[in-house]
C-alpha cells in the first residue's frame, strides 16, 4: 500500500479549494463524495443482515448564481477521473441506461485470494433535472433500491435491452439544482418517501468569499497539492475489504442509537423528514468509512469516526426545511415570501412601487392578502409618511423563507 502524503485528506481538499467562492460545507460534501467513488464497493461494514457500503446520493442546492455548484463538484470528480479503475456513469439518463450503465461497469478485485465481483459507477450531474425525473416512479424505485448497495445479484428488465443481471452493484451521485426546481419538480410523496431520504441535501444561499479571479489567489504549490490529491486517492482507492469497528466505536454507536430515537429535533420532527430520521444511522457510518479512509490505510472505525460523522450529518439538519420549503405553496404564499424579501431587500418600499413589483405574478386582491398576511405575522409593518405609504421590514422577525 503506498504512502499518503497528506494525514487528512478531506481536510487538504477543502484547504486546495480555498480560492472559490461556495462554502466550505460544499467542498467538504465533494470530498466526501469523491473518496466515495474512490472506495467503490471494495469495503463495507458487516451487520449479518444487510452490509453498509460508502456511497453517497448528494445534492447541492442553492440559487441560481450564488456558489457555483456545479464548479464546485467538478474540482473533486476532476480529480477523481485521474485514478485509474474508476467508471463514470452516464449524467443525463433514464433508468434503462443507468441499468445498463451499471452492467457495463462490473469488474473484481482481489481480496485475500479471492475475485469479488462489483458494478460501481459515480455519477456527476450539474443539472439534477437532467438526471432524475422525480415524477418517473420506476426511476425512483431503481434509485431508492440501489442506494442499499446490497450484496448480490440485482436483475432489472429493460425494455430495449431484456433482462440485465448487476453483480454487486453501487452507485454514488453528487448532482446541483435549485430550491426552485425542487419546488416546481418535486412531488410531496418523493420528499416523505424513500428515495430523499437517502439523500444528503446541502443547501447554501450566499458566497463563502467573493473572488473575482480564482487564479490570482492561488498558491504557488496548487498544482502539486493536485498531484498529490490524486495520489493519495490512488492509495484510497487500493482498500479492500471489511470495516470493522473498534470496541469503543461499537458503545459509542449504542449509546447514539438509544439517543437518537429517544429525542428528534424539532425542526425535522415533522413526517416529512421520519425517514431520514430513520436512516440517520446509516448515513453516519457510510461517512464515518470515508472518514477513516482519509485518514489511514487501516480498516478500522474509530470511536472519533463516528462522532465526527454525527457531527458532520447532524449540521445539515439545520438547512433541510429550507431544501423544501416551497413544496406544497400556493401561488398566494410564494407570492407572500418574494412580497417580504423585496421590502427586505430595499429596507424602505413606496407601497406603489410593491404593487407594481409583484403586479406581474399577482392579482390585486392576492396582494392585499399577501401583505395583510406579512404584517400580521409581523415580518413587515406600514407607515404613512404625508400623503404616501411605506413598508419596512421589521428586523426582530424570523426569516419568512
Amino acid at each position: 500500500m503506498a504512502n499518503r502524503i497528506f494525514p487528512n485528506w478531506l481536510r487538504a481538499y477543502v484547504d486546495h479549494t480555498a480560492s472559490l467562492e461556495a462554502p466550505d460545507t460544499f467542498h467538504f460534501w465533494t470530498a466526501v463524495s469523491t473518496i466515495a467513488g474512490a472506495l467503490r464497493r471494495k469495503v463495507w461494514i458487516d451487520q449479518g443482515y444487510f452490509e453498509w457500503v460508502p456511497n453517497f446520493y448528494i445534492i447541492f442546492v442553492a440559487p441560481p448564481g450564488i456558489v457555483s455548484k456545479s464548479t464546485t463538484a467538478a474540482v473533486g470528480m476532476d480529480l477523481l477521473r485521474r485514478v485509474p479503475g474508476i467508471h463514470f456513469g452516464p449524467n443525463v439518463i433514464t433508468w434503462q441506461a443507468l441499468v445498463q450503465s451499471l452492467a457495463g461497469s462490473t469488474e473484481t478485485f482481489v481480496l485475500n485470494g479471492a475475485h469479488h465481483p462489483m458494478s460501481a459507477i459515480t455519477i456527476a450531474a450539474s443539472e439534477m433535472g437532467t438526471l432524475i425525473n422525480p415524477k418517473d416512479r420506476e426511476m425512483i424505485d431503481v434509485l431508492t433500491d440501489l442506494w442499499d448497495g446490497r450484496r448480490g445479484v440485482w436483475d432489472k428488465v429493460t425494455k430495449t435491452q431484456g433482462s440485465d443481471s448487476i453483480q454487486n452493484p453501487w452507485i454514488n451521485i453528487i448532482a446541483c439544482t435549485t430550491p426552485s426546481w425542487i419546488s416546481d419538480n418535486v412531488p410531496e410523496n418523493v420528499i416523505g418517501g424513500g428515495f430523499a431520504s437517502r439523500c444528503i441535501f446541502i443547501y447554501a444561499n450566499q458566497k463563502r468569499n467573493l473572488v473575482a479571479y480564482p487564479r490570482d489567489s492561488l498558491p504557488a504549490t496548487f498544482l502539486d497539492n493536485a498531484k498529490h490529491l490524486v495520489h493519495d486517492l490512488e492509495a484510497i482507492s487500493l482498500l479492500a475489504g471489511e470495516y470493522k469497528l473498534t470496541p469503543e466505536a461499537s458503545v459509542w454507536g449504542k449509546l447514539w442509537y438509544e439517543r437518537h430515537y429517544a429525542t428528534v429535533p424539532r425542526n425535522i420532527s415533522s413526517e416529512r423528514y421520519g425517514g431520514y430520521v430513520a436512516r440517520k444511522q446509516t448515513h453516519i457510518h457510510k461517512l464515518a468509512m470515508v472518514i477513516a479512509a482519509s485518514q489511514r490505510n487501516g480498516l478500522t472505525i474509530e470511536q472519533q469516526d463516528l462522532a465526527s460523522a454525527d457531527t458532520i450529518v447532524t449540521s445539515i439538519e439545520a438547512s433541510m426545511p429550507l431544501v423544501f420549503q416551497d413544496i406544497g405553496r400556493t401561488d398566494a404564499s410564494r407570492g407572500a415570501v418574494e412580497l417580504v424579501n423585496y421590502v427586505r431587500a430595499y429596507g424602505k418600499v413606496p407601497y406603489q412601487a410593491l404593487l407594481q413589483h409583484l403586479f406581474r405574478i399577482m392579482s390585486l386582491r392576492d396582494f392585499q392578502a399577501a401583505l395583510a398576511s406579512a404584517i400580521e405575522a409581523g415580518y413587515v409593518r406600514q407607515v404613512q409618511e404625508g400623503n404616501e405609504l411605506f413598508l419596512y421590514p421589521v428586523k426582530e422577525a424570523k426569516s419568512a423563507e
